[in-house]
């Protein structure tokens, strides 16, 4: 899953994937390890369900992700509020 993510982050292609409970699309940004120790995606969520019922920022636990894949659409850029090195993970493979 990391050579997926890092291509689609350097890429600056959308990602889909199921996630608890529904599909997500989302903005990937930052992929590594968190500081809980677990593979997460850090990424602006743009579409599908949403527990929370909100779109926007969110760390995903990567081992509650299936059926990614990565989407034949560009974002344009990365987000603003997106800082590098960011402090929910331990160890970054790959980020904007």
């Amino acid at each position: 899953m990391n050579t997926i993510i890092c291509n689609a982050i350097r890429n600056m292609k959308l990602v889909k994937f199921y996630y608890d409970g529904g599909i997500r699309i989302v903005e990937p940004h930052c992929h590594g390890i968190t500081t809980a120790g677990k593979e997460g995606l850090r990424a602006y969520q743009i579409d599908g369900y949403s527990s929370s019922g909100s779109m926007g920022w969110k760390m995903f636990d990567l081992s509650k992700a299936n059926s990614m894949s990565v989407l034949d659409k560009n974002f344009d850029m990365p987000r603003t509020e997106y800082r590098k090195g960011d402090k929910g993970m331990e160890h970054i493979y790959c980020e904007l």
